[in-house]
């Protein structure tokens, strides 16, 4: 299962356009790399629960043919006027809305947060659990004890088993560093202690049940790349980790026409008269004109226009975007109508503030 229906309240405003599963990454959704793990490591049935904005998750992966898998979705949410209204009933609430439905989890299986990058060991870390005879494991990692605040962490005792559960705590309070990486390995045993059509959250509510149940519930410590796309600063910190060649196996789109500069196909771009520096990716049907200055870590979206004279530095620009001559972009993210700085943390709405000269919708006459 990929859990999908979360608002996305950190990524925002992205998230006011895309939930957080389709955040892509160089392009591609973060949840299809998802889905391409579980598929090499012989996952080939997944269920998604969706809410916020469902129908994008839905239509891009649609029933999984052409991803080598078998797809189907748990919408949380109704209608009333004509409007869907998203209602998500927490991660483990949204677990036992599927399992009362159909009885769909009947063996050992695993649960993604829709929302980071890995390249686990599935295999292995399957393997681990069921050596343990667990009734659920959590793949675990450390991180820097001042960021223990952003996750659950656990405290193991010697075989590994998780005696205590903390959501999020504040750093001095937190009773170690291993960080809850939002994947589980469970049994079908695991909805015994879950209640039906009430909202219960898998971090916490049910992880602090199983720790003080004194049930086999283990961490599983194995090494692995962990990108977790947590906030809007994620988004743009992990893309340029990529971009970098920073983030072993990744495989990155389109073809490498220059050391560090690859394009989709169908761009048009005369490599000798613009200014650009690696690590570059531009989306197909996008025009880059003469005099345009692009430094990387940068990603120029799909079917997009950059106009001579304009200068990109470490931006990460949408499709069907127009970047106007006189503009200067510097660390920023255009996505929807909203210029983005990551790292103060703000936004500008690029209509409010009449700079629509400088960064535009490419479609527009």
């Amino acid at each position: 299962m990929i859990l999908g229906a979360g608002k996305g309240t950190r990524v925002q405003p992205i998230t006011y356009e895309i939930p957080k599963p389709m955040i892509p990454l160089v392009r591609k959704p973060v949840m299809a790399y998802l889905v391409d793990l579980l598929r090499q490591h012989g996952v080939d049935e997944i269920m998604v629960n969706t809410s916020h904005l469902a129908p994008m998750i839905e239509n891009y992966f649609r029933d999984g043919e052409q991803f080598g898998v078998s797809m189907a979705y748990s919408y949380e949410g109704y209608v009333a006027d004509g409007v869907a209204i998203s209602a998500p009933l927490g991660s483990a609430g949204g677990m036992k809305k599927i399992q009362d439905f159909s009885g769909f989890f009947d063996e050992t299986f695993i649960v993604l947060c829709g929302d980071a990058w890995i390249d686990l060991d599935i295999s292995q870390a399957l393997a681990i659990h069921r050596q343990k005879q667990a009734i659920a494991s959590i793949i675990i990692k450390e991180v820097p004890k001042a960021e223990v605040f952003k996750y659950g962490v656990v405290r193991l005792d010697e075989n590994d088993r998780i005696v205590e559960f903390q959501e999020k705590p504040n750093p001095e309070e937190a009773v170690s560093n291993l960080a809850n990486t939002g994947i589980y390995i469970f049994e079908p045993e695991i909805f015994d202690y879950i209640p039906s059509d009430v909202q219960y959250d898998i971090g916490g509510q049910l992880f602090p049940k199983l720790a003080q149940a004194n049930l086999p519930f283990i961490g599983i410590n194995l090494p692995f790349q962990w990108l977790d796309i947590g906030n809007v600063h994620d988004v743009w910190d992990v893309t340029s980790q990529i971009l970098a060649g920073k983030v072993k196996g990744f495989k990155m789109p389109g073809k490498e026409v220059q050391p560090g500069v690859f394009v989709g196909i169908n761009v048009s771009v005369d490599f000798n008269q613009v200014n650009i520096t690696p690590p570059v990716y531009i989306g197909g049907s996008t025009k880059i004109h003469a005099g345009a200055t692009i430094v990387g870590p940068s990603v120029i979206g799909a079917n997009c226009v950059v106009e001579g004279g304009a200068v990109i530095k470490n931006c990460f620009v949408e499709d069907y975007t127009r970047i106007g001559s006189l503009a200067n972009l510097e660390a920023k993210i255009i996505f929807g109508n909203k210029c983005i700085d990551p790292i103060l943390d703000t936004q500008v709405d690029i209509e409010e503030a009449r700079l629509e000269f400088m960064i535009d919708d490419a479609r527009k006459l």
